[in-house]
């Protein structure tokens, strides 16, 4: 986030809490990337990340294709002009109407995770006539240490296991309307060492050569899944995306040029715009409690459970800093408890961090918030409903999410006289 930020005018603008990103980095940012990696490599955005429509334009027009895991994700890249041939669609539940959606759009490919998908994606484009690209999610048999949650080697929910794969042979290149033409892996995520995923990425390749060798399906596509991290922690490095370049590019090259029609793509998200956010909230109290300061804002872990370190044995902060201040501190800086207006103790967003002396009206951020914030949150808890979001674009400030006001929360809920009449009492 740039310094020149004027915090003090965005929460006069738009209110307190919000999550304010970066346009501006998260489309350099991607661009880097983009620059770094062999140019073959197409860079996928995982809007799980951060389904924001207008983070989407700007890192869409910055060169990203879509993988998308809903519905209504899918309508949303659509809508924004993306082509299907850069979509993919991928989730071990997929619903039908999903199902649908996907193959009356001409998505690219399905990323199918069971042998019941594979039937009902190929029943599906048999009634509209029309073949429907599958990508495999494969469950491989490796797990390699380096990432922060690891997606292979157990039994899992996501994806065919890579025996049963390779034990199906030929049946797989025979469906009629469903055209297995490649695989998708992803070993791992918030992986911080880039010989991680060079490591992965190379059993992926050859992963992707043994089962088409068995199944005889083509390779239209190998998407070496990603997982690249964001160093949100005291001790972490941010992943040196030229030293991951200077063993990637090559192993990918080799690939590309014994596969020259094959697309090659990684997905990425938290890499893209974790560190692009600012969660922004607003000191309401401060006091003490048994020689402990706390700092309560308007904001939480309802917008923002990653910041509780769900996952983590140890509980780690993520960047906090005072962003603004109504007056000078009369007392020494010192560490704080930064908490939110929830009902429970859990509701923590920072513990013990070191800050200035805080008070009410002090304006203060949780850093590298862009992704997984309140999409990936129990926003509704204490019916307090979703915060404003706000994109910064080449100095400007557009509001690309309104905040829900009391009418939003209590809209949708349906009323019955009837559960008020006393005869249905026992």
């Amino acid at each position: 986030m740039s310094e020149e930020t004027d915090w003090n005018a965005l929460a006069e603008q738009y209110g307190t809490p919000t999550y304010v990103y970066d346009g501006d980095w998260l489309a350099a940012n991607l661009k880097a990337l983009r620059s770094a990696l062999h140019p073959s490599l197409e860079i996928f955005y995982s809007l799980k990340s951060n389904p924001n429509r207008g983070v989407y334009d700007v890192l869409h027009t910055a060169g990203a294709r879509a993988e998308v895991s809903s519905l209504a994700e899918l309508r949303l890249v659509l809508d924004a002009g993306t082509d299907p041939a850069d979509i993919i669609f991928l989730g071990p539940g997929k619903s039908q109407e999903e199902i649908d959606a996907c193959v009356e759009a001409g998505i690219y490919a399905i990323v199918c995770e069971s042998f019941d998908e594979l039937g009902k994606i190929d029943g599906t484009a048999r009634v509209r006539g029309v073949r429907q690209r599958v990508l495999l999610r494969v469950n491989p048999a490796l797990s390699i240490a380096g990432s922060r949650l690891t997606m292979g080697g157990k039994p899992r929910q996501f994806g065919m296991d890579e025996a049963q794969i390779l034990a199906a042979g030929p049946t797989l290149a025979a469906y009629r309307h469903a055209d297995v033409a490649g695989v998708q892996v992803y070993l791992g995520t918030r992986i911080l060492d880039a010989g991680v995923v060079v490591k992965n990425t190379a059993y992926i390749l050859d992963l992707a050569e043994r089962i088409a060798a068995a199944t005889g399906i083509s390779l239209a596509a190998v998407d070496i899944g990603g997982g690249l991290g964001a160093a949100y922690f005291d001790g972490e490095q941010e992943l040196d995306t030229a030293v991951l370049a200077k063993d990637l590019n090559p192993l990918l090259d080799g690939f590309a040029s014994a596969h020259p029609e094959t697309r090659l793509m990684m997905e990425a998200g938290r890499y893209l715009t974790a560190l692009g956010g600012t969660y922004l909230m607003r000191v309401r109290y401060t006091k003490e409690s048994m020689g402990e300061k706390f700092a309560v804002a308007d904001g939480g872990t309802h917008h923002h459970m990653a910041a509780v370190g769900i996952g983590s044995f140890v509980k780690r902060n993520f960047p906090v800093e005072l962003l603004s201040r109504t007056a000078e501190p009369s007392e020494e800086p010192g560490p704080w408890n930064i908490a939110g207006p929830l009902c429970t103790p859990n509701d923590t967003v920072a513990r013990g961090v070191a800050l200035p002396g805080l008070r009410p009206g002090d304006l203060i951020g949780v850093l590298r918030s862009g992704a997984y914030g309140p999409s990936a949150s129990p926003v509704y808890f204490l019916s307090h409903g979703y915060p404003a979001e706000v994109v910064l674009r080449g100095g400007r400030s557009y509001l690309v999410r309104r905040r829900d006001t009391v009418e939003d929360v209590l809209g949708r809920q349906e009323t019955h006289p009837e559960l008020r009449d006393a005869d249905h009492l026992g």
